[in-house]
């Protein structure tokens, strides 16, 4: 699946085709036999940003001066090309998600889109994490840059996933959808949190559906997931039935939520004229976890 096809079935930076060959990052002769090879391609990035040309993401040659100690592997692709991308020690202080980084899903293949995400994630996470968390000594990339190892104490670190819980809660036939202040007027999509250490999924589900909305939910189930690289979050996303729909909103966490039928839900998805709220970005797992309640409840229509 390619293109505009993937682009529709699946949210974005899902889809990855790299073989993360993970026996050449833990090798030293074969990271370097892969630097050396020379079918070997550089990502190239802007910094954090994607750099898109002709409908793809841009690749390059390694040149003549790189110096292995100063990429990630980030795997090889489907042609037997291994992939890298340049660590970049000083970002700036400003690593906020952009328009132009949410941007590329729409603008080039599905499994490039997931091969950028990749990057993002690991090139944010070396450049923050110069110093050991243990004693304060510089650390340096090894094992192909997929983790550091601190020069004092040799404690080693590995790139960070926060999971995340993006949830909908059902009763009766409709589902609750809240908004963030900070979101254009009218958008609304499904709640959201962090899971917290010594949580399940599930108990994650019921607890911020609890905290944000006031909320009870049982029989919590798992629909998809979606990385997001900003900077490197796993969205879980799932499904959890209420008993009451009395709502007590936390006005720190949501501006409003309210509960919505699948008729409006599917306007909504299909941005009809009066919809009741303007729906998630189709990039995006809520759109999809949305998509997938519409084809469980009201299958009559296709809504995609």
């Amino acid at each position: 699946m390619h293109g505009t096809e993937a682009r529709g079935r699946m949210p974005g930076f899902v889809g990855g085709t790299l073989d993360r060959v993970d026996h050449i990052r833990t090798n030293a002769v074969l990271l370097a036999d892969a630097f050396a090879d020379p079918k070997a391609r550089l990502l190239v990035m802007d910094g954090l940003e994607p750099v898109e040309a002709d409908g793809h993401l841009l690749f390059e040659p390694l040149g003549p001066g790189a110096w292995v100690e100063d990429h990630v592997l980030l795997g090889v692709d489907p042609l037997g090309r291994p992939i890298f991308a340049r660590l970049v020690a000083d970002l700036g202080a400003n690593l906020v998600p952009t328009s132009r980084s949410r941007a590329i899903a729409e603008l080039v293949p599905a499994e490039e889109v997931a091969l950028y995400g990749t990057a993002r994630s690991l090139v944010h996470w070396h450049a923050r994490h110069r110093f050991c968390s243990v004693c304060g000594g510089a650390s340096v990339p090894v094992k192909a840059g997929w983790s550091r190892r601190c020069t004092a104490c040799a404690a080693e670190h590995f790139p960070r996933t926060d999971p995340v819980v993006i949830m909908l809660a059902e009763h009766r036939g409709r589902v609750l959808v809240g908004r963030q202040h900070s979101w254009p007027e009218g958008r609304y999509s499904a709640l959201a949190g962090f899971v917290e250490p010594g949580e399940t999924i599930e108990e994650a589900v019921a607890r911020e559906l609890y905290e944000e909305a006031g909320i009870r939910v049982r029989d919590v189930r798992y629909v998809m997931s979606q990385p997001w690289p900003f900077p490197s979050s796993l969205m879980i996303a799932c499904i959890g039935q209420a008993d009451d729909d009395a709502l007590t909103i936390d006005a720190t966490e949501i501006e409003h939520a309210f509960w919505c039928d699948a008729a409006g839900v599917r306007a909504a998805m299909e941005e009809a004229e009066g919809a009741p709220f303007i729906a998630p970005p189709r990039m995006a797992v809520a759109w999809h976890l949305l998509d997938r309640w519409l084809a469980g409840v009201a299958p009559s229509g296709p809504s995609a």
